[in-house]
């Protein structure tokens, strides 16, 4: 199989890992697969190798754990360093993650956890300062993720 091609197996894997990484071991996904424990640790050690697994971590519920307020800010970049600017924005406090955008002016989303709007103001002035222009700021109440459909072969 060609280092890109994932087959059914693969998908399976992916699919009881983003369910819950943490209490799936290679047995349960070995009956699910009609595979061997052995077979799926290779498949998830060559995942990862592939760089399709890039890491786990854990889903944190920021509202419950003293974080009440969750901001996506899209902001405008140059495209040549828009990709280049991910590294130190993520370095800012209190931002969680950041996704490049391809389309568009608003080609950054980034999405900042803090207690207060005290905690989010700094934020965005950090990405000014560093040549973005924070085109719209959105106040989240929910967000809920599942693991991606297509890799259930159930």
């Amino acid at each position: 199989m060609a280092e890109d091609e994932i087959d059914d197996v693969d998908r399976a894997i992916l699919h009881a890992l983003q369910e819950d990484a943490r209490n799936t071991s290679s047995g349960d996904i070995a009956e699910r697969t009609g595979t061997s424990g052995s077979t799926v640790r290779k498949r998830i050690q060559r995942l990862e190798s592939d760089g399709m697994i890039k890491g786990y971590s854990a889903d944190v519920d920021y509202q419950a754990s003293g974080y009440p307020l969750r901001m996506l800010l899209f902001c405008t970049a140059s495209i040549p360093e828009r990709g280049d600017l991910i590294p130190d924005i993520l370095e800012i406090d209190g931002v969680v993650s950041v996704q490049e955008l391809v389309t568009g002016e608003r080609n950054l989303l980034v999405t900042v956890v803090g207690e207060t709007d005290d905690d989010i103001t700094p934020v965005a002035q950090e990405l000014l300062e560093m040549g973005l222009t924070v085109a719209d700021e959105v106040l989240v109440r929910s967000h809920e993720t599942k693991p991606f459909g297509e890799f259930d072969s159930s």
